[in-house]
């Protein structure tokens, strides 16, 4: 979407704020015992009760099996998009978990995550979601009208190399605002000066993915979760911005 209005940017700016609380108050659930259905119950009666919608819930993207049968997805340590928020995941002190949530808000679309540590978690752990979330403000500094997509991944990957951190491959972020994916599509893996232009008024959901490992991954046998391949943790974060001539305007804080 690139927004044509004022009338666009208060209603994503509603939403955004929508989202933001939303996603602080699932992290508080985050505690060692609970479980991921419990969150993903918690989320969707926060979005009604904003008069929002679940976005996430009966989407079916394209090549998808089925459509996604929840309104959270909770990716648990070597999982890192898209997890099922099933009973059976349960927190364990140490756990890295990752919570990814969407709504649409009188048609507007928004999109954030967060990873979030059971407890402190060990030193590499912490780590690891201190990087990514340096990666996403990296990733905004590079989001400016008349940069290209690939400057997004380089500077990802500047940070990713820092740290000595994996960048999850072949996943990435992509344009919002009208429905849960538009495009252009965002990759976490770039040359700076490559790739489609950024233009203002544009409304991207930019989300990098870090691992501890080499950045290969697969999907598990329910047909949604993405995991690393080689076992790796891993840890994402995604806001959705408004891109402007200088800074983008952060719709969901994080």
């Amino acid at each position: 979407m690139v927004i044509a209005n004022e009338e666009d940017r208060k209603n994503l700016k509603a939403a955004g704020n929508i989202l933001a609380g939303i996603l602080s108050d699932l992290e508080k659930l985050v505690r060692e015992g609970s479980n991921a259905a419990e969150l993903d119950l918690a989320a969707e009666h926060a979005i009604r009760a904003h008069g929002a919608l679940p976005a996430f819930l009966n989407y079916r993207p394209e090549g998808a099996p089925s459509p996604y049968p929840s309104t959270l997805c909770v990716s648990l340590n070597e999982e890192v998009v898209h997890g099922l928020p099933v009973p059976r995941k349960m927190f364990r002190r140490g756990d890295i978990v990752s919570l990814d949530l969407g709504l649409s808000y009188k048609g507007y679309f928004v999109d954030a995550a967060r990873t979030v540590l059971v407890g402190e978690g060990d030193e590499k752990a912490q780590k690891l979601v201190r990087a990514t979330r340096e990666a996403l403000d990296s990733a905004l500094g590079a989001a400016r009208a008349g940069a290209k997509v690939g400057d997004i991944g380089a500077a990802i990957g500047h940070i990713a190399k820092k740290y000595r951190l994996g960048v999850v491959k072949d996943l990435g972020g992509h344009a919002v605002g009208r429905a849960v994916h538009e495009e252009p599509h965002i990759p976490n893996e770039g040359r700076a000066g490559e790739g489609e232009e950024i233009t203002e008024g544009m409304v991207l959901a930019i989300e990098p993915m870090l691992c501890e490992g080499k950045g290969d991954i697969s999907t598990a046998q329910d047909g949604w979760t993405i995991k690393m391949r080689d076992r790796s943790r891993a840890a994402h974060i995604e806001t959705t911005v408004i891109i402007t001539k200088d800074a983008p305007e952060v719709l969901v804080a994080y």
